[in-house]
């Protein structure tokens, strides 16, 4: 487990800086792995990727996995060079002070640091205190507004300097886990189907879906386009095995204890028992969570879609979420892609998962 080594798609995913409604790096590694293995490949208006295997199949069957991640959206500049911003998805106040930030601008990136009053600066009240957005500034080094306007531009985004490292064998941090291992499973996928010596029978759309952290707008517009009898979205989920973590509220899941399928009301009772059945056969680890309601992933708009669709959701362990060290089990992942073609595999013409 020492040397395990992360694929190069995934690998290149996890660096790929792509905040909601800036997925161009992401969109381009998406592009260079999967439009290769694709019959056919196409874009949107909304920057979604779509990798279609098997054009003439029946069922259509759509893999989701988004690709854009958290971020923050510069929106002024103050007379002395700092500059100040909005958070692009939902962000934990409490950990966006002091990091290290690339701001992606025309003419490339920006380095710069988020700051806000040292402690010793602070009297006892301030010292308890959250800030707010708007108190939090990023320092690029600039002496005047002139000066950072030369180099930034309002509108810019930024994210984290948090690369990705494997910190124990399979176990890997990095800053946008969620949902680049979404993106990867999704067009992981497909290239195996692809190289498959057993054809498949169904259409198979695999999704690299945009805008999802802000209100599933990419999954909402291609489960419109694709229209497909079956979906499966893969997301991360809560790896609830941490310290502050009550199972009694959050359910029971583990990191490296395989893919979390989901069961409740925004999944298929066929599609979910199906999901359960694929993993047994290929004898992996795989856990359950429940979700009352509509769930925070794109699942949630693509069961919707049109006239309703048959839909899925596997979740990939995760602890940390929303942070810019999210951990996750590189094995959970590679599980998760196996799962996935095995459930394409056994789809048969004419059912399309109604009960």
């Amino acid at each position: 487990m020492s040397n395990y080594q992360v694929p190069a798609f995934l690998a290149d995913l996890l660096h790929a800086r792509s905040p909601s409604g800036y997925e161009g790096e992401a969109q381009a590694v998406f592009d260079r792995y999967v439009k290769p293995a694709a019959d056919t490949y196409t874009n949107d208006a909304l920057g979604n990727r779509i990798a279609t295997l098997n054009p003439n199949g029946d069922p259509v069957l759509m893999l989701a996995g988004h690709m854009d991640e958290l971020g923050l959206i510069i929106t002024y500049v103050n007379k002395d060079g700092f500059i100040y911003f909005d958070t692009i998805g939902g962000h934990d106040r409490t950990v966006i002070s002091g990091r290290r930030v690339i701001i992606q601008t025309a003419t490339g990136p920006v380095k710069g640091v988020t700051g806000k009053r040292a402690i010793h600066l602070m009297n006892e009240g301030d010292r308890k205190k959250v800030p707010e957005i708007h108190e939090i500034w990023i320092d690029i080094g600039a002496r005047s507004k002139k000066e950072a306007l030369e180099r930034i531009a309002i509108g810019d985004a930024a994210t984290y300097d948090h690369e990705l490292e494997l910190i124990h064998g399979s176990i890997g941090t990095a800053r946008a886990f969620d949902n680049k291992v979404g993106a990867y499973v999704v067009g992981e996928t497909l290239i195996r189907l692809a190289k498959a010596k057993k054809k498949i029978l169904a259409k198979v759309v695999s999704v690299a879906t945009a805008q999802e952290e802000i209100g599933v707008r990419g999954a909402t517009t291609a489960a419109y386009a694709v229209n497909p009898h079956i979906a499966l979205a893969v997301d991360v989920g809560h790896a609830t095995d941490h310290p502050d973590c009550d199972n009694r509220k959050y359910g029971e899941t583990k990191l490296g204890g395989g893919p979390i399928i989901c069961r409740g009301a925004n999944i298929n009772p066929k599609i979910f028992a199906r999901l359960v059945a694929a993993a047994k056969k290929l004898k992996i680890p795989y856990q359950i969570e429940a979700d009352p309601r509509p769930t925070g992933t794109d699942a949630r708009a693509i069961q919707m879609g049109r006239g309703g669709i048959a839909t899925g959701l596997v979740s990939i362990p995760l602890r940390y979420m929303h942070t810019p060290s999210e951990i996750v089990d590189l094995e959970d992942v590679e599980r998760c892609v196996q799962l996935f073609v095995e459930f394409a595999k056994g789809l048969e013409q004419g059912d399309y998962a109604h009960w």
